[in-house]
C-alpha cells in the first residue's frame, strides 16, 4: 500500500495499514478486544523502529515489527498512557525485542512493567535519523502524552503527524470521568499545545478507531468545551 492509498482505517485483527513518507513509514494495526491502535514508525534510512502502544496481542505486534524489519528490530516502545488496554503486551514485547520503554513520567510510576525513559512535555526522542516530540496532554490520565513527527512530504512541503492515544479522537477529547477539573485541563492542553500550534493539515492517529485531521476537528472545539466532554 502506498502513502496515497492510506485511509486511516485498520481492520480489527486484520492486516496493518501502511503509510510511506519520505524518511518514514507508518504502520497501523488494530489489536485486542477493545480494538486498540498500535503504530509502528520505521526510519527508512536506518531501519530503526519505534512502536506506539503495545496494547495487546504480543504475537501480532511481533509480526507488525517484522513487517518493518525482518530482524524484528525494535528500538523503543512509547506508551501514551497507563490504562490497561494500552499496556497489555508491553512486558512481553519489551522482553522479546529488548526494546527500551518510555511513558509520561506521572503514568510511568503506575505501570508495573519497567519504564526506562520517563517522558516530559517537549522531550525529543530519536530513533535512527528520525525524531519525535512528546506533547503532554493531561486529563485523560495525569501522564498522557501525544507523539509528534514532523517532516517533508513528497511535494517538499512540511507535514505533521500526531499520535494522540486516548486524548483526542474524531469528535472530541478523551474520557475524563465527568470530572470538571480533568476535563478543563485536557481541553486546555489540547487547545493550547495542539490546535493553537499545529496546522489544519496535521494528521491525527488516535488510540482507537479511524484517523482524522486537526482541520476536521477544529470547528468543534467551542462545542466540546461547552458540553464538557
Amino acid at each position: 500500500m502506498t502513502e496515497n492509498e492510506y485511509t486511516g482505517h485498520a481492520e480489527p485483527h486484520g492486516d496493518s495499514a501502511l503509510r510511506t513518507l519520505p524518511g518514514l513509514q507508518i504502520r497501523k494495526a488494530s489489536v485486542g478486544s477493545m480494538d486498540n491502535n498500535a503504530y509502528l514508525l520505521t526510519c527508512r534510512s536506518t531501519g530503526a523502529q519505534l512502536l506506539i502502544d503495545a496494547a495487546a496481542e504480543p504475537e501480532r505486534l511481533r509480526r507488525l515489527v517484522a513487517e518493518g524489519s525482518e530482524q524484528e528490530r525494535l528500538d523503543l516502545i512509547v506508551t501514551t498512557h497507563n490504562h490497561h488496554d494500552h499496556i497489555g503486551a508491553l512486558a512481553e514485547l519489551a522482553a522479546a525485542t529488548e526494546a527500551r520503554t518510555a511513558a509520561g513520567a506521572p503514568d510511568a510510576e503506575t505501570i508495573m512493567t519497567r519504564i526506562d525513559l520517563p517522558l516530559s512535555h517537549q522531550d525529543v526522542v530519536e530513533f535512527g535519523e528520525q525524531r519525535v516530540e512528546i506533547i503532554a496532554l493531561r486529563g485523560h490520565t495525569p501522564g498522557s502524552v501525544a507523539v509528534l513527527w514532523q517532516g517533508i512530504d513528497d511535494e517538499g512541503a512540511e507535514t505533521h503527524h500526531l499520535f494522540t492515544g486516548d486524548s483526542l479522537f474524531p469528535g472530541g477529547v478523551g474520557n475524563t470521568d465527568s470530572d470538571p477539573q480533568r476535563f478543563a485541563q485536557l481541553i486546555d492542553d489540547i487547545t493550547q499545545r495542539v490546535f493553537d500550534r499545529l496546522p489544519d493539515e496535521t494528521w491525527v492517529y488516535p488510540g482507537h478507531g479511524d484517523d482524522t485531521t486537526l482541520g476536521a476537528e477544529r470547528p468543534s472545539l467551542p462545542q466540546w468545551r461547552e458540553r464538557g466532554w
